[in-house]
């Protein structure tokens, strides 16, 4: 590692990440926040007793309905684990499916066994392949680390369809601070604005049949229908690892190879794109969730990402640029064009900003959703 880089003190990240500050200990803001969460999300005993009341929650509200919350799908370990832990703590979930194209057949299959040997629906939404295409070929030629967002605003989106459409108010999503860690802005900023700012820039327009959540959306849904999110996994205590084991014994759940690689698009993404062109480590990401939940420690982490973070794999960079109709041409051209950010396209970032008092009341009272104030306030 470069001599003049800074890390933290508690966990991995480091100055690679251009807002990371540190405080007197030298520690960053990012594990501060992995202590409030902490905070929110206890471990042990209060965990379980608050999984109980959130369960018994979703229950009463889901009365006399088909369905009493919707869990989205992906054919990964975390999404899987969601729905079965859901279905045995006696919920009836609708099962939710995004296939933006990408589909592993190993991740195929997840989902078709577990919701089988649940006995769980399933409801897969389809996007229009050559209006994807279009978005994420924006997303590349933008050259910014958010390639992996119009997936992930879709994938939110139909949830909330999902979960409009069927009179549901809880939506569980398979995630836990404890593992995923805390994402910073400069890798990964989530709104819609930014997506069809940029799909204008680059495509022409900024039309697409693509479900994109705007601020209004997220009004109506949350305010109107009431609908809420949960990331269900912070709940419990979970480690990917045993949670895979007893998948595989329960569901017929199999291994795909690598950190969401269930998608073979986030595979070239993860494990090409973002270290080869914007030198992020996303094994920072993880380890430092470790680190911080007491599940690895520092040094450990530290030995090993010294080593490589993926072996170079042309194969999937081909198969890539085939399916989006791109050549290695265009791929060379991709990743010759300078490095930018979010912060070089038209966002509601700066308005988010300027009502940061208001937002951090908001926050407090219980009233702005954590995720909302963790991505455009911290």
């Amino acid at each position: 590692m470069p001599s003049e880089l800074r890390i933290c003190s508690r966990c991995v990240y480091d100055t690679t990440i251009p807002e990371i500050v540190f405080d007197d200990e030298g520690v960053c803001q990012f594990c501060r926040i992995h202590d409030e969460m902490e905070k929110q999300y206890p471990s042990g005993p209060e965990a379980a007793r608050r999984l109980a009341a959130l369960v018994s929650s979703i229950k009463a509200r889901g009365r006399g309905k088909d369905y009493d919350c919707v869990v989205g799908v992906s054919g990964g370990v975390d999404s899987t684990y969601t729905l079965y832990q859901a279905v045995r703590l006696g919920l009836k979930p609708l099962a939710v499916h995004c296939d933006n194209g990408w589909n592993s057949e190993i991740a195929v299959h997840n989902i078709e066994n577990a919701t089988n040997r649940l006995g769980v629906d399933l409801y897969t939404h389809v996007l229009d392949w050559e209006d994807f295409k279009k978005l994420q070929i924006s997303f590349l030629k933008a050259s910014v680390s958010d390639a992996e967002i119009p997936t992930d605003m879709a994938i939110h989106a139909v949830l909330h369809r999902a979960a409009a459409a069927e009179g549901v108010r809880d939506i569980l999503i398979g995630h836990s601070f404890r593992t995923e860690g805390i994402v910073p802005k400069s890798w990964t900023y989530f709104e819609g604005t930014y997506i069809k700012s940029v799909h204008k820039r680059f495509s022409g327009s900024a039309k697409t049949s693509v479900p994109v959540l705007s601020l209004p959306a997220l009004f109506y849904y949350m305010a109107l229908r009431r609908i809420q999110v949960s990331p269900f996994l912070n709940y419990f205590d979970y480690d990917k690892k045993a949670a895979g084991e007893e998948l595989a014994r329960e569901v017929g759940w199999e291994d795909y190879g690598g950190h969401h690689h269930e998608s073979l698009y986030t595979k070239f993404f993860q494990s090409f794109l973002l270290p080869k062109k914007f030198g992020i480590d996303k094994r920072k990401l993880s380890f430092s969730a470790r680190i911080r939940s007491g599940r690895m420690t520092r040094e450990e982490a530290l030995r090993i990402l010294r080593d490589e973070p993926y072996p170079l794999n042309m194969d999937i960079v081909e198969y890539t640029m085939e399916k989006l109709d791109l050549t290695m041409a265009d791929f060379d051209a991709i990743m010759a064009t300078p490095v930018r950010s979010f912060q070089d396209y038209p966002t509601l970032y700066p308005y988010m900003r300027a009502l940061r008092g208001p937002i951090h009341l908001g926050f407090k009272l219980g009233i702005v959703p954590k995720i909302l104030y963790y991505k455009y306030i911290y």
